[in-house]
């Protein structure tokens, strides 16, 4: 074989790269600005026979009415988008694996308009007991922890931490959660059933675990049992944006094994540990939060491996 006939064979081989590489980029941009799919949630006028693929009932479709069902119903890329309505949504939800991600050009978003994202349970005035002069108690269904709430806001004593407060040192209006029950201090002229009483119930309000490229935007997450928004492990790019994360057991966000988490503009007050909590290998970027420390600590981290941008340094009393 003579030297030319290889020649163009390696100039022909070389013009098919080319031409793939750039049908690559232009179908990876082609992807990238494709428009995201949206789904809507109203927790009011919404129903989960829905595909949520319009905010309002237009030709037999309407919005969902619970996130969960605009969850099952998502798919790698879209956007989960919350009405603000007068009723927070009272559910616990999941985000897990390749349909709840993104890429760095379209990110799996939930944006939540401001609407509330609430873990709480009213509890019956027959289930407190008695233990002595003003002081009564309430067995919840998990113990280890939790926040006690008035009307709306948790009932903590504001001049200790949460984990400080004992039933003994309790004034009028004020409960704490001590040796698996939780206390609460009546006025001596009141009677139990005169108080607009709740506790944490659901465990966490957003739990993520193995996505990648995902912001969750403009949310209240309040009175869940353990913490407002968990990421358990293998969650990367992740960006938690303009959120309020407020009264829950042990924290509002927490951060754990192999993830990667930025908070920014972030408000993260009165819950029971901590307001942001790190463990395992993890890393997390606080970028202009609000972080009060009178509840707990602005940051616990748990164990020395994982990494801190920001830190106590964003924490404002």
């Amino acid at each position: 074989m003579n030297g030319r006939p290889v020649a163009a064979m390696m100039t022909s081989w070389g013009q098919l790269g080319r031409w793939l590489v750039l049908a690559g980029f232009v179908g990876l941009g082609s992807v990238a600005t494709l428009p995201a799919r949206e789904l809507y949630v109203n927790n009011e006028t919404g129903d989960d026979r829905f595909e949520g693929r319009s905010p309002q009932y237009f030709s037999g479709d309407g919005p969902c009415r619970s996130i969960a069902r605009a969850l099952f119903l998502a798919q790698a890329g879209d956007t989960v988008v919350l009405a603000k309505t007068a009723q927070p949504y009272r559910e616990s939800v999941t985000l897990q694996g390749e349909r709840h991600s993104g890429n760095s050009f379209r990110p799996f978003r939930l944006v939540g308009n401001g609407a509330t994202l609430d873990g709480r349970e009213p509890i019956r005035s027959a289930a407190w007991e008695s233990v002595g002069g003003d002081i009564v108690r309430f067995e919840p269904a998990r113990k280890s922890l939790g926040l006690l709430y008035l009307d709306e806001l948790p009932a903590y004593p504001r001049r200790e931490s949460v984990s400080a407060a004992r039933p003994e040192r309790l004034q009028p209006g004020e409960g704490c959660l001590f040796d698996g029950w939780f206390y609460f201090r009546r006025a001596p002229s009141r009677i139990v059933s005169e108080y607009a009483l709740s506790a944490t119930a659901l465990p966490v309000g957003i739990t993520l675990y193995d996505v990648r490229n995902v912001r969750i935007e403009d949310l209240v997450v309040q009175g869940f049992q353990q913490d407002g928004i968990a990421a358990a492990d293998g969650v990367y790019d992740v960006t938690l944006e303009g959120l309020t994360l407020r009264g829950n057991g042990r924290a509002g966000a927490a951060i754990v094994g192999a993830s990667r988490v930025t908070l920014s503009n972030c408000l993260a007050g009165n819950n029971g540990r901590a307001q942001v909590w790190a463990a395992g290998h993890c890393w997390v970027d606080l970028r202009d939060c609000a972080l009060p420390s009178r509840s707990a600590p602005a940051v616990f981290r748990d164990g020395e491996s994982s990494r801190i941008i920001g830190g106590d340094a964003f924490a404002k009393p």
